[in-house]
């Protein structure tokens, strides 16, 4: 029957029982399922990370100021990467650089929840905090 009308006879359901054919054009067919992957991707909810940068001696209105910009973005729903740069031989603060993260974090404990610990990697310490989902 598809040779009679120049169309292909494409499986549909190969799993069932009897397998499921359907007559139709198979460039249209491939289209169609392009397209509708196509939708199905831009549909899709993309994950923003901002990143808010630290020295290990911040003073108490910049990291004010940071976390103003922190709670704008966790209210947003967008995930945020604090991290501590450490410069030069300021790497022996490390403590120092933990210890404002935590705050940070702790600062952020209503409008967000803690993903990652503050963990080292080279000369950086980082902390991502991810929006609360359930909001009240």
């Amino acid at each position: 029957m598809a040779d009679e009308m120049d169309l292909d006879l494409v499986e549909i359901s190969p799993n069932a029982n009897p397998p499921v054919c359907k007559i139709v054009d198979y460039n249209k067919f491939v289209y169609e399922q392009k397209k509708k992957l196509k939708e199905i991707k831009s549909n899709a909810k993309q994950t923003v990370i901002k990143e808010i940068r630290f020295g290990p001696n911040t003073n108490d209105h910049d990291f004010q100021f940071k976390l103003k910009h922190a709670v704008s973005f966790l209210e947003n729903g967008e995930k945020v990467r604090a991290y501590v740069h450490f410069k030069g031989r300021a790497i022996v603060y490390k403590e120092q650089g933990e210890i404002l993260l935590l705050k940070f974090a702790q600062a952020l404990e209503d409008v967000g929840k803690v993903e990652l610990l503050p963990k080292l990697e080279g000369k950086r310490m980082f902390l991502t905090v991810a929006p609360k989902t359930g909001k009240n």
